[in-house]
């Protein structure tokens, strides 16, 4: 069963958090990323989501920064 799926099921998140999530994750995306760079990239916008940040444009701007600024 894909993951989305059963965030869905779960109640975990939303439909339209996934996607919003999703956009953002798309967005940001960058060549040459290895595995571990795009799941430190999700883990940082689901932290910033969970922290309270809702707009998409802020998500992707916060998503792009070097950690720590």
């Amino acid at each position: 069963m894909p993951m989305r799926q059963k965030l869905e099921e779960a109640g975990v998140l939303q439909p339209e958090e996934i996607a919003l999530l999703t956009r953002v994750y798309e967005a940001t995306c960058r060549k040459f990323e290895n595995n571990s760079d795009r799941e430190q990239r999700a883990s940082r916008i689901i932290a910033n989501y969970q922290l309270g940040i809702r707009d998409e444009d802020e998500l992707i701007e916060l998503s792009r920064r070097p950690l720590g600024r």
